[in-house]
């Protein structure tokens, strides 16, 4: 920084005192020396009237020596030297409303507008006082002004006639049609006008034409991703399935981390009983944006119940990166890992890892008993493995039919192989049987 103020001197010197009182003021500000650096820019403003950011910088220390007068001066002096730029006299109309001259600077903007036919921001400061006086005519009148070839005007417009007339009104509503049409037309390329142009007939129960608007937008600008997948959801809720269908994967083929695209069709999945690819969406959303603990538990028992481990391995390894100690996600992805032959060898670890991380009193959930008794078992320590696996049948709740029974079933195979319990095992067996036949 220091390098920088000092490089700006030498650069001055070569380009008048302008400049150069600039620099030396700049330099003193950054050391704190405020005095000295109002003088300096003071001295700059004499040589050089006209430079805007100089001009804000001496009105900025005159108000802090509370030389309001001397500030205003500033800025109208600007703007009668500088009648053809716009941003010089929205400076001084802006300076006299922020100091309470409302009435002076819409006066003011008003005779602006003959040298600025249309300006945008002129017209809404004149738009937003003439509403705020319950002068409906005024606010008409500064509406016809507007320009249709400016987005930004367009916007405005159509806010401002909503506000004016009642949302029945059928020569209200043509004309905003129209407006929008008309800017839209000119600027299909414009996200934030196709935006609100498509949210227009949407809101009033156009569908198609919504979706029609964001149709031509994405055709005027193809990198409009964002508008694309809205125009896939739009033609979803328009009923016209396919063609939804075919926006979002378009989406998803050139940008495969686009979350609302595979939100939207995890969510068309979802409604069409298509479990497998809903659930492969909202894995993806979960990757792309996280999400909650519970999500990603759910999300993953889905998998789990669809017999795809490995999917729930990967899901869960993203949940303990984004939840650190979380217990029931390192349980969940201890069970995921153990039952995915891929990854089988590295469960032992995780599952010794999540019994560290619990706090004394946890419950073990009885898959996470089941997967850890298989690892006892491997390690060689059957007694702790069919303990563990006694505790797992006796933890799964009532409803939990099929998983009681492939516990009961998996202890009767252990006793079965070593040749003991012949008995007790056949006694499993029937217990098995009578929750869920094989």
């Amino acid at each position: 920084m220091r390098g920088m103020l000092f490089w700006m001197l030498g650069a001055a010197v070569c380009f008048g005192d302008a400049k150069l009182n600039f620099a030396k003021g700049v330099l003193e500000e950054a050391r704190g020396n405020h005095a000295a650096a109002g003088q300096d820019f003071e001295a700059a403003i004499v040589e050089d009237p006209l430079a805007i950011p100089l001009v804000q910088k001496v009105a900025g220390y005159r108000m802090m020596d509370g030389d309001r007068d001397g500030a205003l001066e500033l800025f109208q002096n600007l703007s009668k030297m500088s009648p053809d730029r716009l941003e010089a006299q929205l400076l001084f109309g802006e300076f006299m409303e922020s100091e309470g001259g409302t009435q002076e600077a819409m006066d003011f903007y008003e005779k602006q507008l003959a040298t600025f036919p249309g300006e945008t921001v002129m017209l809404g400061k004149l738009l937003n006082d003439a509403r705020e006086r319950g002068d409906r005519e005024k606010a008409l009148q500064w509406l016809d002004q507007l320009r249709p070839d400016d987005p930004a005007a367009v916007e405005m417009y159509a806010s401002g006639m909503k506000s004016i007339y009642d949302s029945e009104d059928p020569v209200a509503a043509r004309k905003v049609d129209e407006r929008y049409l008309e800017g839209f037309e000119l600027h299909p390329d414009d996200r934030g006008l196709a935006r609100a142009t498509s949210e227009h007939f949407r809101t009033t129960g156009r569908m198609d034409e919504a979706a029609e608007v964001l149709r031509q937008h994405v055709q005027a600008a193809p990198w409009s991703l964002e508008l694309k997948t809205r125009l896939g959801v739009l033609l979803f809720s328009a009923g016209r399935d396919e063609e939804g269908l075919e926006e979002l994967k378009e989406v998803i083929a050139i940008y495969p981390k686009d979350g609302l695209a595979h939100k939207a069709l995890a969510k068309y999945y979802r409604l069409h009983d298509d479990e497998a690819a809903a659930r492969d969406h909202a894995a993806e959303v979960l990757k792309i944006r996280s999400g909650s603990a519970r999500e990603f538990l759910a999300l993953a028992d889905e998998y789990l119940a669809a017999n795809d481990p490995r999917s729930a391995r990967l899901l869960l390894e993203r949940a303990v990166f984004d939840y650190p100690g979380k217990v029931d996600l390192a349980m969940k992805l201890a069970i995921a890992t153990s039952r995915d032959p891929e990854s089988k060898s590295r469960a032992g670890r995780l599952i010794r890892e999540a019994e560290a991380e619990m706090p004394e009193g946890t419950t073990m959930e009885p898959e996470f008993l089941v997967e850890s008794a298989k690892v006892l078992r491997e390690g060689g320590q059957q007694d702790a493995a069919e303990e563990r696996l006694r505790v797992a049948i006796k933890t799964f709740p009532k409803d939990a039919k099929a998983d009681t029974a492939a516990a009961l079933r998996q202890l009767a195979d252990w006793w079965d192989e070593q040749g003991k319990n012949e008995n007790a095992a056949q006694s499993l067996r029937k217990r098995a049987d009578a929750l869920a036949p094989e």
